[in-house]
């Protein structure tokens, strides 16, 4: 459960945008998209190689500058 406190006399759009910052943090909605479908381990695994490797081209191609 999520817990915004607020001061007295703040106003609530602002207490509404630190709820949403909270949610966002939690990952909720992220973990929810993720499960609506089921995606294989190997496939899983090959997503995650082909982050690194192109992370890995990123930082060499900044390091390179």
């Amino acid at each position: 459960m999520i817990i915004v406190p607020i001061k007295e006399g703040e106003n609530i759009e602002r207490a509404l945008k630190k709820f949403k910052r909270k949610f966002e943090k939690t990952g909720t909605v992220r973990e929810l998209r993720a499960r609506k479908t089921f995606v294989k381990k190997s496939v899983l695994r090959r997503d995650q190689v082909k982050k690194a490797v192109y992370r890995q081209q990123m930082q060499l191609q900044e390091e390179s500058l």
